[in-house]
C-alpha cells in the first residue's frame, strides 16, 4: 500500500479520483431513480411525496457518508498507481476488482450503521453495474481521446530511428529477438564475437535495417562503436549455464559481470535510456517455495552468481535517465535459427528421436519452462513498455502453465515418441524451484504462447524435415564447444586490465 501511494503521481492521479467520486455519486443517484421506477410499478400504495422523502433519505443520511470510503479503497487498489500503465485488459482487471471491493465495504458498513433501513437489493446491484460501467467506460472514453489526438507518425525510415543494440545477437535468444524486431519495422544493430559462427543471422544482412558489428562484449573499442545513436540495449551475451561457465571461470566473469559493468558506464555516457538484461530464474537457487521477484536470491552456481552481480550493478546504476529492466528467465527450450541441444527439453527430445532411449535425474523436481520465441516476445514487451513501468525493474519470464516436474517433461516426449523408453536416475544435484509469473503478466500483459508439447512436436519436425541433422555436433552445445575450441580469450592487453578492474566493482 505505502509502495502505491509514493509511486502515485498526484498532480494526475487527483483529477481522476474526483472524477471517479463523482461517478460514485452519479450512479448511486442513477440506482434510486430505477429504483424508484420499480417502487411506482410494485408499490402503487405509496406516494411519490413518500418514496421521494425515502430516497433522499438514502442517499442524504446514509450513502453520502459512507461514500468517503470509496477514494482510499480505489487508491489501495491500484486505480491510479501502476495500473494506468497496464495494458487494457488488466487494467480492467483492477477497476472491477477495486469497484467490487469498495461496494462490498460499502455494504458492510451499511449494514452496520444502519440495520434498521434495509438497502434495496434493486439500488444496490444497480448501483454497482453503473459505477463498474462508468469507471471502466471513463478509462475506455480517455484512452479513445489520447489516442485520436495524438499526431499520426509516419512508419519510420532506415536510419531516420534509433537503432535497437542486441548484444549476443547472433545466439540462441538473440536470432528470434533480430526477426522479431525487423518484422515490427526496428532497426536492429547486433554486437557477436560470432563464436558459434553467423549461420544464424546470415541472412539477414541483405535487410537494410540490419547491422552487424562483430565485436567481444569486453573489446572497447567495439562496445563503443557498438552504441553510437542507440537508445535501448538488450544485453543477451554471456557464457550461458553452468557447466560451461565451470569450463573457464575467468572468462565466465569477465563476460558474464565485467563486460556489463563496463557496457552499463559506456550506455550511459552515451545517453542509452533502456537497457534490457538477461538473466535467469536460476539465481534462486535450490528452494521449495513458490519464487517472485522479491524472493531471496540463493545463486548456487558460478554462472547464477554472476546474474545477481549483474543485477546489482544495473540497479545500482538506475537515474532519471537511464532505466535498467532486469528480465529472468524460465527454462528454455524450442527451436530457433541457432538451434541448442544442451537444454533439458531439447536435448531429451533428440534423445527421443534419434536413440529411443531418455534418462531423467531426480523427476521430481520442478522446473519453470519457456520457448524460446515466447522469451523473444517477453523481451519485446519490456522495451516498447512505459518507462515507469519497467525502470529499475525485474520480472521473471514465464508463464504459471508451464511449471513442471521432469518426470512429467518425460511423459510430454513419451507422447510424442510412443517407442520412447524412460530410464530414472537419482543424483546430488536437487535444484528445484517453481517461479511467480504474476508480475509481468499483469503489468506487461505477457503470456506465453507456445508449451512444451508444441516445443517438442516442433523440434521433431525439425529433426524429421532434416533442418537439424546431428544433434551431437558440438556447435549446438555451449560446453563441448568451448572444452574443444577453448574459452573465447582477450585479444588485446588493455581490454585485460579494464575487465580485472570492473570485476573488482562490486
Amino acid at each position: 500500500m505505502t509502495s502505491r501511494l509514493f509511486s502515485i503521481r498526484w498532480p494526475e492521479a487527483l483529477p481522476r479520483l474526483f472524477a471517479d467520486y463523482a461517478i460514485v455519486h452519479l450512479s448511486f443517484l442513477l440506482a434510486l431513480l430505477v429504483s424508484a421506477a420499480i417502487a411506482i410499478q410494485t408499490q402503487p400504495w405509496q406516494t411519490t411525496a413518500e418514496l421521494t422523502a425515502s430516497f433522499r433519505h438514502l442517499y442524504l443520511a446514509q450513502f453520502l457518508p459512507l461514500s468517503l470510503l470509496f477514494p482510499p479503497i480505489f487508491l489501495a487498489t491500484g486505480f491510479y498507481s501502476h495500473s494506468r500503465a497496464y495494458p487494457m485488459r488488466y487494467k480492467m482487471e483492477v477497476l472491477l476488482r477495486g469497484s467490487a471491493a469498495a461496494s462490498l465495504c460499502y455494504l458492510a458498513l451499511h449494514f452496520i450503521f444502519n440495520r434498521a433501513d434495509d438497502l434495496p437489493r434493486s439500488t444496490m446491484i444497480g448501483f454497482f453495474l453503473a459505477m463498474a460501467a462508468g469507471i471502466v467506460s471513463a478509462r475506455l472514453l480517455r484512452e479513445w481521446l489520447v489516442r485520436e489526438a495524438a499526431p499520426r507518425e509516419e512508419a519510420p525510415q532506415s536510419g531516420g530511428d534509433s537503432p535497437v543494440l542486441i548484444v549476443g545477437g547472433a545466439g540462441y535468444i538473440g536470432s528470434i529477438l533480430c526477426r522479431k524486431l525487423l518484422a515490427a519495422g526496428s532497426r536492429v544493430r547486433v554486437l557477436d564475437s560470432l563464436i558459434y559462427g553467423d549461420s544464424a543471422i546470415r541472412d539477414l544482412y541483405s535487410n537494410p535495417r540490419f547491422e552487424l558489428v562483430t565485436g567481444d562484449c569486453r573489446h572497447i573499442q567495439s562496445v563503443v562503436a557498438s552504441l553510437k545513436d542507440v537508445r535501448s540495449v538488450v544485453h543477451l551475451a554471456a557464457i550461458v549455464g553452468d557447466p560451461a561457465c565451470e569450463q573457464n571461470r575467468q572468462s565466465a566473469l569477465e563476460i558474464n559481470y565485467a563486460a556489463t559493468r563496463m557496457l552499463i558506464e559506456i550506455a550511459r555516457g552515451n545517453n542509452v535510456e533502456r537497457f534490457v538484461f538477461a538473466s535467469s530464474c536460476s539465481v534462486y537457487g535450490a528452494t521449495e517455495h513458490l519464487m517472485d521477484e522479491r524472493s531471496d536470491v540463493q545463486p548456487i552456481s558460478l554462472y547464477a552468481e554472476t546474474k545477481v552481480d549483474s543485477e546489482k550493478a544495473l540497479l545500482a546504476a538506475r537515474s532519471d535517465t537511464f532505466h535498467p529492466t532486469i528480465l529472468r528467465f524460465a527454462t528454455v527450450f524450442g527451436h530457433s535459427p541457432r538451434p541448442r541441444f544442451d537444454l533439458v527439453v531439447n536435448l531429451l527430445t533428440a534423445k527421443a528421436h534419434k536413440e529411443g532411449v531418455i534418462t531423467i535425474y531426480n523427476g521430481e523436481q520442478w522446473r519453470p519452462f519457456i520457448h524460446v520465441a515466447d522469451v523473444a516476445e517477453g523481451i519485446l514487451a519490456a522495451v516498447r513498455a512505459d518507462k515507469e513501468l519497467v525502470s529499475g525493474e525485474i520480472f521473471n519470464v514465464g508463464d504459471y502453465r508451464l511449471n513442471h516436474t521432469l518426470s512429467e517433461i518425460a511423459g510430454k516426449i513419451r507422447h510424442a515418441f510412443p517407442e520412447t523408453h524412460v530410464e530414472h536416475v537419482e543424483n546430488s544435484d536437487r535444484r528445484n524451484y517453481r517461479v511467480s509469473f504474476d508480475k509481468i503478466r499483469t503489468r506487461l500483459g505477457f503470456e506465453c504462447t507456445l508449451t512444451v508439447d508444441e516445443g517438442i512436436a516442433e523440434m521433431k519436425a525439425a529433426f524429421q524435415n532434416h533442418h537439424v541433422v546431428d544433434h551431437t555436433d558440438v556447435q549446438y552445445h555451449n560446453q563441448r564447444f568451448l572444452g574443444q575450441n577453448g574459452s573465447p580469450a582477450n585479444q588485446a592487453p588493455l581490454d585485460e586490465h579494464v575487465m580485472a578492474a570492473f570485476a573488482r566493482a562490486n
